[in-house]
């Protein structure tokens, strides 16, 4: 949860979401692509996750998002 914040204080400050996810991200094949989870479906994504990006407007980012799969900072971009 520490190193979220750090991430999402980083991103509020100005660093580019794609480096941090490419640099910071444990999810090996989101971060090649700078954490661009591509378009999805609800039924792909685990509860937690689907809503906080219902939540989400064009260009928002969302509150530190846990799963069982760990932390989440999310971007909507579309």
């Amino acid at each position: 949860m520490k190193e979220a914040k750090e991430v999402k204080k980083m991103i509020i400050e100005g660093n580019k979401f794609e480096d941090l996810a490419k640099e910071r991200s444990y999810d090996k094949y989101s971060a090649k692509k700078g954490g661009d989870l591509g378009t999805f479906n609800k039924d792909d994504l685990v509860k937690e996750f689907v809503q906080a990006v219902e939540k989400l407007k064009i260009g928002d980012i969302s509150e530190i998002v846990k799963t069982d799969l760990g932390y989440h900072i999310i971007i909507r971009t579309k």
